[in-house]
């Protein structure tokens, strides 16, 4: 389950940008918009879309393209990335194994956030007319430079449109975006630009594991009749370059890819959810992903995913890891964000914690979305990831 691509019909309806129709009672209050679990429920017309209600067979390219007969999707990509000397070339070199700082003088450490989201503003629009296709689509871009202590980040918003904002699959590739936005999936090589406001990312990727369908064979149930298409690409090696106020950095690293799309994914009893996506130095990947209940309890809809070294992937329920917070960081408006975890993974024990406190996204919903690190049992530096807080 990924970011909060769910409350985009309202947003842009509160946006008043044209694209049909206006929110229903109450919606267009700025406290509404801050109810995860009410954006993420149903709604009175999940009906006239698609379900996800069994297991897919994912194709590629035309899964990496939008589902507009499903109410919302998103593609959701982060970087864990440090400075490069000297700068690499400007040729791609698929032998090139990313390094992660170490404390090694000369080496700087940046996260990166990209995600776009598209939401459908109403059932049965006309694919053909690129003014009433009824689709609309919501961007995140943002940059986490650790050593200057800085996350910044940026929003944009349009409605479907040839010329402001889309996805298509041709010639082998799927591409999607919004405004000067861009990502580029094709078998092998990927792509991302994006600039806003002095940050900026042009990155190359190459998926290292290939593709890992999520929950049970693509499906991702988050509770009774609620669930979603889900998959990750967990690995990709990255080269290019940051630029932060006119200072060009060039990076390598390593990026993951979460693709979702649904109609609704949450029951009135959950209000948002924790995740994480863990590249570790073995060469695993975790993911894993925590619910959380307006009663305090554990959701049995929890669930994750254990990556091995060669790509193959071991569900995690519920019953398979644990999440606890210990430590908070407490932002000007007194909410309290868990940016310190335990993780437990069958005998294998994990502490995760935020790079830079502050990593919140102060955008039309706001939710914690940032660069961790990853520590073993023993103390010792065990990886990189991103970690996504909602609700709170």
């Amino acid at each position: 389950m990924k970011a909060v691509g769910w409350l985009l019909w309202l947003a842009v309806s509160a946006a008043a940008i044209g694209c049909g129709g206006g929110p229903a009672d109450g919606e267009s209050d700025a406290g509404e918009r801050l109810q995860v679990g009410r954006m993420l429920s149903g709604g009175d017309d999940a009906e006239a879309f698609a379900q996800a209600s069994v297991p897919r067979q994912f194709r590629f390219p035309e899964d990496h393209g939008q589902h507009p007969a499903f109410r919302s999707e998103w593609w959701y990509l982060t970087f864990t990335l440090e400075s490069s000397h000297p700068p690499v070339s400007a040729e791609f070199r698929a032998s090139e194994t990313p390094t992660r700082p170490s404390g090694r003088a000369g080496l700087r450490e940046f996260g990166v956030q990209f995600t776009l989201f598209r939401q459908a503003l109403f059932p049965g629009g006309d694919p053909a007319d690129p003014w009433r296709n009824g689709q609309a689509y919501l961007a995140h871009f943002a940059l986490t430079d650790v050593q200057a202590g800085t996350h910044r980040h940026a929003e944009r918003l349009a409605r479907g449109h040839p010329e402001l904002a889309g996805v298509e699959v041709a010639d082998g590739r799927a591409t999607a975006w919004l405004e000067g936005w861009r990502l580029v999936m094709a078998e092998e090589d990927w792509m991302l630009r994006a600039a806003d406001d002095g940050i900026a990312v042009d990155l190359a990727m190459r998926p290292e594991k290939g593709i890992v369908p999520q929950g049970d064979g693509g499906l991702s149930a988050k509770g009774p009749g609620e669930a979603s298409h889900y998959y990750s690409a967990p690995r990709l090696r990255t080269r290019g370059h940051v630029e932060i106020d006119g200072q060009r950095h060039p990076v390598t690293g390593w990026g993951w890819l979460d693709r979702e799309w649904s109609t609704s994914a949450l029951s009135p009893e959950q209000v948002g959810w924790d995740w994480f996506a863990l590249m570790l130095d073995s060469g695993e990947d975790v993911m894993a992903f925590r619910l959380r209940r307006r009663d305090g309890a554990r959701d049995p809809y929890d669930h994750g995913a254990w990556i091995d070294a060669s790509g193959a992937a071991r569900f995690l329920s519920a019953s398979d890891f644990r999440l606890t917070p210990i430590g908070h960081w407490q932002d000007d408006e007194d909410r309290r964000w868990p940016t310190r975890w335990r993780l437990a993974v069958g005998e294998r024990r994990f502490e995760i914690a935020a790079a830079l406190s502050d990593q919140r996204m102060d955008t039309l919903l706001t939710y914690w979305e940032g660069l961790v690190r990853v520590t073993d049992a023993q103390g010792r530096d065990a990886g990189r990831g991103y970690m996504e807080l909602t609700g709170y």
